[in-house]
This record gives C-alpha cells, sequence and structure tokens, in this order.
C-alpha cells in the first residue's frame, strides 16, 4: 500500500487480548481512506478481536489504534446482530435509528431525517417496505435495512462482518453497489470476506490473519495464487506480496 495514501484509521505495535490468551501482536497497518480491505482468516484468528480492538471495545495489551473518525461516524455491523424480530419495530423505523449517535436517541426527528431516510430506503431498493414489521423480512431485506441503517449514520468508518452471508443474489448485487459508492466518497471499509468472487467484485486491499499475525497484501495477490480465500488465510510470511 501507498506510504502516501491519506488513512483515518492505522495500528501501531498493536496487541490484543482474549481471556488472558495473546490472540494478535506486533499488528503494524494502515486501513486507507475510501478503500474497502478484505479481512480474511480462518476461525479463531481474530478477525472478531481485531474489529473490536478497532471500535474501542477491547482495550489493547500494547501497541495503539489510532483513529481519527468521530465516534459518531464509526458503525460496526456483525454478522449476527441481536435483532428482537418480535418488537414492533418497522423497516423505516430501523432505518431512522441511525440518526441517532450524532441526533440522539430521545429527540424527534425532523423533515431532514424523514427526507434523509425515504432518500436511503430507495437507494436500497426497500421503500414499499418502510412500514413492514423486521418480523416479516427475509434475510436479504434485513440485511438492506441494516445497511439503511448506516447509511442513516453517515459513518465515516464501517467494519462489516460476512455481510453477503446467507442473502439473495439480487440483495448481494444491490449491497456490492451501495458499499463501493461509500467507498468512491471517502468512507473506510473493513469486510471480513470468505467467498473469491466477493473478493475480486469488492476489495482494494487485503488483510489476512493467520498465526496471531496480520498480514497486508492485495487481492490481486490471492486471487492470482488462485486460492480459497479461507486457504489466504493459513498462508505463511513467505507469500508473494505479504508482508507483517
Amino acid at each position: 500500500m501507498s506510504q502516501e495514501a491519506p488513512s483515518r484509521l492505522r495500528l501501531h505495535d498493536l496487541q490484543l487480548a482474549q481471556a488472558n490468551r495473546t490472540v494478535l501482536e506486533h499488528v503494524d497497518g494502515r486501513f486507507r481512506d475510501g478503500a474497502t480491505t478484505a479481512l480474511i482468516g480462518a476461525n479463531g484468528t481474530g478477525k472478531s478481536t481485531l474489529i473490536q480492538g478497532i471500535m474501542g471495545m477491547l482495550k489493547p495489551v500494547a501497541g495503539r489504534v489510532e483513529c481519527t473518525v468521530p465516534r459518531e461516524r464509526r458503525a460496526w455491523l456483525p454478522q449476527q446482530l441481536a435483532l428482537d424480530l418480535t418488537f414492533p419495530m418497522s423497516v423505516e423505523e430501523l432505518v431512522m435509528t441511525g440518526s441517532w449517535p450524532s441526533h440522539g436517541a430521545h429527540k424527534g426527528y425532523c423533515a431532514h431525517h424523514y427526507r434523509r431516510g425515504r432518500e436511503v430506503m430507495a437507494r436500497l431498493g426497500i421503500s414499499h417496505l418502510a412500514h413492514r414489521p423486521l418480523g416479516e423480512l427475509s434475510g436479504g431485506q434485513r440485511q438492506r435495512a441494516l445497511i439503511g441503517r448506516t447509511l442513516m449514520q453517515e459513518a465515516e468508518l464501517l467494519l462489516l462482518d460476512e455481510p453477503f452471508a446467507n442473502v439473495d443474489t439480487e440483495t448481494v448485487d444491490v449491497l456490492m453497489t451501495v458499499l463501493r459508492d461509500m467507498a468512491a466518497s471517502g468512507v473506510t471499509l473493513i469486510v471480513v470476506l470468505h467467498d473469491m468472487e466477493q473478493l475480486s467484485r469488492l476489495a482494494d486491499e487485503a488483510v489476512v490473519l493467520a498465526n496471531g499475525h496480520a498480514h497486508w497484501t492485495s487481492p490481486q495477490t490471492i486471487l492470482q495464487g488462485q486460492i480459497s480465500v479461507a486457504s489466504a488465510a493459513t498462508l505463511s510470511l513467505g507469500m508473494p506480496g505479504v508482508s507483517a
């Protein structure tokens, strides 16, 4: 990655642990503004731990996370978000909660918020679902609504854990377009991926987690090697194009 590339998120000799066990150490690197970085790793290699460290949910054992993005502009969409599907909340109401980090959860919405919410839903193709309860949505529809909430938040740093898992092809295409547009507007995106096609369509850069370390490389290096994304997580430092 270019040393001159602007970055609002940098990791400096970062060490993270869970339950007194070191998961990642000596992690140095930057995430380029306006780029999508694929986070690749087998189960247990520290993907969730790194995300928690970046989001400030896990205190580093050593080193530091340098992030100049305001907290209200940082968003994380886990793979399994704890949504109570029995709670009477509509798609529009979920999307509108994206304004809470900057506007507050106990204030009423103004005309600007509702106009913005309608624009977001139209962009995601879910305007016709605005008043549909969350419990009546398909997996793909629910994922679009959740992405809509991050758009409403106007996030400048967005982390997504397998956002295309268990959704239909049309939703994958819609979300791919939206995420690419977000990156083009300057948003820093970090996306956990396990699929070669998704890597080729979306990612500008890649970080491979293996053996307690993070190795920056390019999607092209992985794709040219004709290996699966899962296998890439097991490669050693000897992989061409991979650096510590």
